[in-house]
């Protein structure tokens, strides 16, 4: 009997048909489905915080027509299939858990995760990737606040760390006092962009050094910010007035007043 998942893969084929599928699914590319499979991605976790169960159904099926998209081009130009990258992942995850399917023992996750990290520089020193870095192989398309994360993570498994938060916001102060310090009247943009991504990457280091990842907590104050400012839009609306006919001071005291009400 043939399982969903067949169904899709046949369905995949059937669209990128040259003569009977669909003409945008046709002409499409790596490169052109890349931003898709990206945009996807992120729809997976806005579900889940959103904690959507039925959105998070939803999206992970779009997500899985990627690869599956992703597969099926390959599989034209001769490259793997759908089940080669199947098998591959499955080869890797018994290759990377020897504590489950081998005799190795691991104390914990925190020493899983050292070991992961192990395999990992392993297989590039093996693929001829370098390996020999506490960088190596942290991927340069991710997110810039994600990118932060796995960067420091990668320079605290080698100690490169301090030992506690207070640390943190002492080198965030001294980040801020030299934005304060380009913002004179000669401001040059290199050097303010150069402080601000200073600051950036602190504020993900203090993130990380409290146990939370910086990434969500931007989305929770993006989220908040969003609900905040349609309900000062909601309460000026009441006035008879609008956010473009009101000023700064009208609307922060409406802001206040929003607080006021969480």
């Amino acid at each position: 009997m043939s399982t969903n998942l067949d169904r899709l893969l046949a369905i995949m084929a059937r669209l990128r048909d040259p003569e009977n599928g669909c003409p945008w699914d046709v002409e499409q590319n790596f490169a052109t489905i890349a931003p898709h499979t990206i945009e996807e991605a992120y729809e997976v976790a806005d579900a889940i915080q959103r904690d959507d169960m039925g959105a998070l159904e939803d999206e992970l099926g779009d997500l899985l027509l990627q690869v599956v998209f992703h597969a099926q081009m390959a599989r034209e130009a001769g490259h793997f299939d759908f089940d080669a990258v199947a098998g591959a992942i499955c080869d890797k995850l018994i290759r990377r858990h020897p504590h489950v399917f081998g005799d190795d023992q691991v104390d914990g996750a925190a020493a899983q995760t050292r070991a992961w990290e192990e395999h990992k520089a392993n297989e590039r020193r093996a693929k001829g990737g370098g390996g020999d870095g506490a960088l190596d192989g942290v991927t340069l398309a991710l997110p810039a606040l994600t990118r932060a994360l796995k960067l420091q993570k990668r320079a605290a498994r080698v100690g490169f760390d301090w030992d506690e938060a207070a640390r943190v916001l002492d080198k965030i102060e001294e980040e801020i006092g030299e934005i304060r310090e380009e913002m004179g009247p000669d401001a040059g943009s290199d050097r303010l962009e150069d402080e601000i991504g200073d600051l950036l990457f602190a504020c993900v280091n203090l993130a990380r050094k409290l146990g939370l990842d910086a990434e969500t907590a931007l989305r929770r104050g993006n989220a908040k910010f969003e609900a905040r400012f349609r309900r000062v839009e909601a309460l000026l609306a009441m006035q008879g007035k609008s956010a473009e006919t009101s000023t700064l001071d009208e609307m922060e005291d409406l802001w206040a007043k929003v607080k006021l009400e969480e």
